[in-house]
């Protein structure tokens, strides 16, 4: 096929176009993962019942700040954890998992579990989120699921718990169940709604978990 000569022009305006419009998009990308959300996929049942297995999650990562791009340097701070946040975080034993739990104790917080019941500061915690599908308690020397601590928290650091409190691994056991707190650094965001939900052993959408806030 031949071209007249003032097409030209014209075909190399309309090929930069769209190699401008897909940078534009790359760079959109870019910015959206780096500052804005990035999507997760519950695969355990240790957040039962506000997450289940199946869930997919958009989580803000400027809930807390905004981070150094590649980096967990925080240049705009934007806030801290509170007690009930449900975060998404690198592992403390393997920094190459993520990890989503509940936040409970805060930095500079003593934390306790007894016979279940949690305990902040030597208070009962008021713990809406708590669920137990085992009456039995085990006691302390057993594993640390129903009696742990106390334990101080650290600055920058939080404890955090699965809501299926007797089926998740968590703070309480971690680094030999000693109390294993997630740095801030590590947090990667907050969880705030569930934009898709499967049930994969029915092979069925959940609709009525769609845009639903997580709280």
């Amino acid at each position: 096929m031949l071209f007249r000569r003032d097409e030209e022009p014209k075909s190399k305006s309309t090929l930069r176009e769209y190699l401008e419009a897909l940078a534009w998009a790359v760079v959109l990308a870019l910015v959206i993962r780096t500052w804005a959300f990035q999507a997760f996929k519950i695969p355990s049942g240790s957040m039962k019942p506000t997450l289940l297995v199946g869930d997919h999650l958009l989580v803000s990562k400027s809930s807390y700040g905004v981070k150094l791009p590649f980096s967990d340097r925080v240049i705009i701070p934007l806030g801290h954890p509170q007690r009930g946040d449900i975060i998404v975080f690198r592992f403390p034993e393997d920094r190459d998992k993520d990890f989503i739990k509940r936040v409970i104790g805060l930095p500079g917080d003593k934390v306790e579990v007894r016979n279940k019941a949690v305990y902040i500061n030597g208070e009962p915690l008021q713990d809406p989120w708590g669920t137990y599908s085992d009456r039995i308690i085990l006691p302390p020397g057993i594993q640390p699921r129903d009696n742990f601590g106390p334990v101080e928290i650290p600055p920058e650091h939080y404890f955090v718990m699965g809501d299926n409190r007797d089926q998740s691994y968590d703070s309480r056991f971690w680094f030999g169940g000693k109390g294993g707190f997630v740095p801030s650094k590590d947090i990667l965001g907050k969880a705030i709604i569930i934009y898709w939900s499967w049930e994969e052993d029915s092979f069925g959408v959940r609709w009525s978990r769609l845009l639903h806030v997580i709280e």
